[in-house]
């Protein structure tokens, strides 16, 4: 079917959650795609600005991840996630991408504020869907303090000043954890969504333990980002196929049993997140 608007999609997934995963390879883009259509659960592949930078540009996995959302018989949107430019999303939007994530927490206040409206006054004269992120995520380089919160209020007066579709939330995840021990700030999420007017998005969402998901989203999280989970997956299944057949050389026949692995677990998250 065509591509699916990401809030068409978090429409489609309430009350659950709706699933965003992101792609570093074309596997794991076909994979979960096969997981959005086994559960017949809504998606989103998401493509980072780090994904951009390891493949040299954005364009040929953002093509590849479109065409796999028109051909896929599941709702499945295609976002850009964690870009720290403008020009990166004007990029992807170029390409057809219609839903963009403008990350500003490296500036200051102010300039993160000014830098966003921007952004989402030229998104929204295109259609295009913009999240954006208040209040620092913990685990991703400098710019971000472990043990950030959003602020209620403030993240009100920033939704309002900015203009943007969904807002990203420091609530206690953090991103890249190998393990799944991190304990939410549910009351905040509940207050957050409770003021908030915009969907509230989750990052960090691989080191929270199942029922730690299940709660933000029944304390109003809309949108559950994961990466680093699927990436486990992938690594892990890549590494013991391996070490069973050393003389492998052929890639289809250690990232095919990788793939699976990855669909089996996007599988999983998304009827978790839609229970």
């Amino acid at each position: 079917m065509p591509l699916t608007p990401v809030p068409d999609l978090i429409a489609a997934s309430r009350p659950g959650g709706l699933g965003a995963f992101n792609a570093i390879t074309l596997e794991h883009a076909e994979a979960i795609a096969s997981a959005a259509e086994s559960t017949k659960l809504p998606v989103v592949i998401q493509l980072s600005e780090n994904t951009a930078r390891y493949h040299g540009s954005l364009a040929p996995l953002a093509l590849a991840c479109l065409r796999i959302a028109a051909e896929s018989t599941a709702a499945v949107g295609v976002h850009l996630d964690h870009a720290t430019t403008p020009e990166l999303v004007y990029t992807a939007v170029e390409l057809g991408i219609d839903s963009v994530m403008y990350d500003g927490a490296a500036l200051d206040y102010a300039a993160n504020v000014a830098t966003t409206a921007q952004l989402a006054r030229w998104c929204r004269d295109r259609g295009v869907h913009i999240e954006a992120e208040l209040g620092e995520v913990g685990g991703k380089d400098g710019a971000h303090a472990p043990g950030a919160r959003t602020d209620p209020d403030e993240a009100v007066a920033f939704v309002a000043d900015t203009g943007i579709d969904a807002l990203a939330v420091a609530v206690g995840s953090s991103h890249a954890m190998h393990t799944r021990d991190a304990e939410l700030d549910n009351e905040l999420i509940a207050r957050l969504a409770a003021k908030v007017p915009v969907p509230l998005v989750l990052h960090g969402s691989s080191g929270v333990p199942d029922a730690g998901l299940r709660a933000a989203v029944a304390n109003g999280m809309r949108k559950i980002n994961i990466a680093t989970r699927l990436n486990i997956q992938l690594t892990d299944t890549i590494r013991t196929t391996l070490a069973h057949s050393p003389a492998l050389s052929d890639p289809r026949k250690y990232l095919t049993p990788a793939r699976h692995a990855v669909h089996t677990e996007t599988e999983r998250l998304l009827r978790l997140l839609a229970a």
